[in-house]
């Protein structure tokens, strides 16, 4: 009876350090596609530090749960104990650093409002300057996804003209539509929309934008992680029990 039921833990074990090796694999393709992506992504990750870090730690992540996943349904299968041992103590080491990562969103999400974001704009963005880290990043934003500011256009009325922009410039040209969504892409009618014309502008705010595009992927990367969590615990516990049986 002892010996069936070490025999279903350690295939059990080896199920759940698949779908780990899975998870691990899914968050290195993330990782990659974010940093190699040729249609804007790579250009905004570049320009922030931020997002440039989160991008390589998303590598990081989803390198070592990759090799985690794999030693733990190596150790499963063979009935290592040194393997297994090495497998527990650093899934417990990225469930901590998880949890925490978890915990801290959730304490700073006060910090992607739209009214904060509004007050950061107003107060760093320098129009067309692209020598600055932070006006480079809104540009590639609102190229990309074809909107213009927080709210709109009107979000600019506050920013004073870039010194080496016409005097009647109203609107940043990032906001101006073109014909392909690109840096290289043709202006529809610059000039009109640089001095206020609305049907050559876009007008919808890049915080509605972006929400709208990413909902479903936020919600179903909660799910993805509340998973991977709850995987890696079962993974840890049957780690230990098949640990303590293995003779």
């Amino acid at each position: 009876m002892e010996g069936d039921c070490l025999s279903c833990m350690k295939y059990l074990m080896f199920l759940f350090n698949f779908f780990i090796f899975l998870g691990g694999a899914c968050l290195l393709g993330v990782g990659i596609w974010v940093i190699v992506d040729p249609t804007g992504f790579r250009e905004i990750v570049a320009a922030n530090p931020l997002l440039f870090t989160g991008a390589y730690i998303m590598l990081a992540m989803g390198a070592m749960l990759f090799l985690l996943g794999f030693l733990g349904c190596c150790g499963a299968i063979r009935e290592n104990k040194c393997l297994l041992l090495f497998f527990f103590m650093f899934i417990l080491l990225i469930f901590l650093a998880e949890l925490s990562a978890a915990i801290l969103a959730f304490i700073f999400r006060e910090n992607l409002t739209r009214e904060f974001f509004t007050k950061e704009l107003k107060t760093h963005y320098l129009r067309n300057n692209d020598t600055d880290v932070f006006s480079s990043t809104w540009n590639s934003v609102m190229i990309t996804f074809a909107c213009c500011g927080v709210n709109g256009p009107e979000d600019f009325e506050a920013v004073p003209p870039h010194p080496h922009s016409p005097s009647d410039e109203v609107t940043p040209e990032a906001c101006c539509q073109r014909e392909l969504q690109s840096r290289e892409g043709i202006f529809v009618n610059k000039d009109a929309c640089l001095t206020g014309v609305e049907r050559f502008q876009n007008r919808q705010g890049c915080y509605t934008v972006i929400l709208n595009s990413f909902e479903t992927y936020v919600y179903l990367a909660g799910a993805l992680a509340i998973g991977v969590l709850a995987i890696e615990l079962f993974a840890m516990i049957f780690a230990m029990c098949l640990f303590r049986g293995i003779q």
